[in-house]
């Protein structure tokens, strides 16, 4: 083993495991060992390593482009009504019951999935999954896996059902190999999706929990909040004190949603903001720091000749689940840092990540892809809630205006064109999206910022980094090294007929392993180099282990964090990490088991 060798094995580990501990994104590890690869080479000028000229080429690559106007088309297919037409279809369901339901739901979501993004799927149906779960009188646990894991099942069945396949398939056609075609992996992905809807279907309502979701943290009271606008007298002794100085939040059991100065609500830190005349203060409180609910003509906190305050207005809060949106712009920061109060107009009563329940310094907890919040504020504030991008209502899906679902026929339109170009090799789909975008853009259908904002970049910088670190692996002999130390195990334990087959199962159980604990187009973007190097080394087809990693890198059931997916529902089920695995654990080995059957059939090895 070369120096090289190793330095690129350890690094790849460290990807890896800084993927698994999650203190880093994965977008920034990715960048990360990108620049450490760029490093090198101007380190150690003699190095076998890839210099800056050939690493930068991946940004050349077609996959990531296609990928990206994908996002594009889907969000356009989105915001013109495309998707909430599903949703009235399913909301007519829910006197069928259960199985006749999933069934239902896997095949009507499955479609769907197979040619559009998935996420914006799942995250448009989610509230009509707790509306009909509230219909059917069954817990929203019992619909809103099935619902993740109907569009990984049609996401393996067409070329474009899912990023992985287009990666792949982008990777293959760089190594000089015919690329996947529209309905190329679609002979496996069906028979897959029947075994996995009749799975859910049989054992679905036994194994699948009973979660409550996360208002069920509320006591009665906490249910019951009211809003109340006062404002400051102008002999008010709280003139000049802030928040954190006077006594009106700690003795009156208040909260203090904003400020109003001239008309205008003040931006900062609220607690540190010296109350003038005149100011008005949007509050909330619960039952027990007022009177009684039904006095509440005028809001009295403790006296208005003691506090300075007369009382203008008040109103019963609600309180809603949102749901972070894919793209949302407040994705990483703290609910002190973006003023969520000033900005919203609401109030965090707590925050549901990775099956609990946070109630304690939520102003200092950083916010992240699915996590769901718990809000109260006004009907006017929700309504707002509503109408922008940053947070989905879990109470109602979002509905698009009579204009733009007149431009509806005109996207559906722009999809079966990507669809028949890919499928004819009328041009390549990296060419056939791109004119997609380009329509859409020309028609109105999308604003290029709401288009540029419904990219998600970050996975972009994953696969560039991930594609920049599978170079490496290649270049240096680290790929050929390992397969090389596989074929050779492989020889020791398996006769020469099976040997094929042997290395197609390792290629997927390893592929499935990685994609749970990491992502999958990360997995896919690794794995595939090896696929290639195994079928190689076999003298052999590549086929069936290209189409294998296709498919072991999309099927991740056992773990919420290994598809996008998982993580929106892992959320907002209230599901805990065991009950993936309980469910999701016997659907990988059906999988599995399908698989190795379905695949040397439909590919033969020679």
């Amino acid at each position: 083993m070369t120096w090289e060798m190793i330095f690129a094995l350890v690094l790849l580990v460290l990807t890896l495991g800084s993927f698994i501990w999650e203190k880093v994104s994965t977008d920034v590890t990715a960048i990360l060992a990108f620049a450490v690869i760029i490093l090198v080479p101007a380190i150690f000028k003699d190095a076998q390593w890839p210099q800056f000229e050939d690493v930068i080429t991946v940004f050349s690559s077609s996959a990531p482009i296609t990928i990206g106007a994908m996002f594009i088309v889907s969000a356009a297919l989105s915001k013109c009504g495309t998707i909430e037409q599903l949703s009235n279809f399913l909301t007519k369901l829910k006197n069928i019951g259960y199985f006749r339901m999933i069934l239902v739901l896997v095949f009507t979501v499955g479609f769907a999935s197979a040619f559009i993004n998935n996420t914006p799927v799942v995250v448009i149906l989610l509230p009509v999954m707790l509306s009909l779960a509230r219909s059917m009188s069954i817990p929203a646990s019992k619909l809103l896996i099935p619902l993740s894991y109907a569009s990984i099942f049609g996401g393996t069945c067409t070329l474009l059902g899912t990023s992985t396949n287009i990666l792949a398939s982008g990777i293959i056609s760089e190594h000089g190999l015919p690329a996947l075609s529209m309905f190329e992996i679609t002979a496996v992905g069906i028979p897959l999706l029947f075994c996995g809807t009749a799975y859910l279907a049989i054992f679905g309502k036994k194994l699948l929990p009973n979660r409550e979701t996360l208002t069920s943290i509320l006591t009665d009271q906490e249910r019951m909040e009211f809003i109340t606008e006062v404002y400051v007298r102008e002999n008010s002794p709280l003139i000049g004190t802030t928040l954190s100085e006077n006594d009106l939040r700690r003795k009156h059991g208040v909260r203090v949603l904003e400020i109003i100065r001239n008309g205008v609500a003040i931006e900062g830190v609220i607690k540190e903001i010296p109350l003038k005349a005149g100011d008005r203060l949007v509050l909330s409180a619960r039952p027990s720091g007022i009177a009684k609910a039904q006095s509440l003509t005028g809001f009295h906190i403790g006296t208005e000749s003691e506090m300075g305050l007369e009382t203008i207005t008040a109103q019963e809060g609600a309180i809603v689940e949102a749901l972070l949106s894919p793209n949302s712009s407040i994705i990483g920061k703290t609910i002190q840092e973006i003023n969520f109060r000033q900005r919203f107009r609401m109030v965090v009563l707590a925050i549901h990540r990775h099956g609990r329940n946070v109630r304690d310094r939520i102003n200092t907890i950083k916010l992240d892809r699915g996590d769901t919040l718990l809000l109260m504020g006004t009907d006017q504030a929700i309504e707002n809630l509503h109408t922008g991008d940053d947070l989905i209502l879990l109470d109602r899906p979002p509905v698009p205006g009579k204009q733009m679902r007149k431009k509806a026929p005109i996207v559906i339109a722009v999809l079966l064109g990507i669809i028949l170009s890919a499928s004819f090799n009328w041009m390549p789909i990296a060419a056939a999206t791109i004119i997609g975008v380009a329509i859409i853009f020309l028609t109105g259908c999308l604003q290029p910022k709401q288009a540029y904002a419904s990219v998600e970049w970050s996975l972009l910088l994953l696969i560039y980094g991930m594609l920049g670190l599978g170079m490496t692996l290649e270049m240096t002999g680290a790929t050929e090294f390992i397969v090389g130390n596989l074929n050779a195990t492989i020889q020791w334990l398996i006769a020469e007929p099976w040997r094929p087959l042997a290395s197609l199962i390792v290629l997927y159980l390893c592929t499935s392993i990685f994609t749970e604990l990491l992502s999958n187009n990360a997995t896919v973007v690794i794995m595939i180099p090896f696929a290639l190097s195994i079928a190689e080394s076999l003298g052999v087809d590549s086929r069936p282990f290209i189409i294998a990693v296709c498919i072991a890198s999309s099927a991740s059931f056992s773990t919420p964090i290994g598809y996008q997916t998982n993580t929106y529902v892992y959320s907002v089920g209230g599901y805990r990490f065991s009950d993936f695995f309980k469910v999701g654990a016997p659907l990988n080995a059906l999988y599995f088991v399908a698989s190795m059957i379905l695949i040397p059939m439909i590919w033969p090895f020679s």
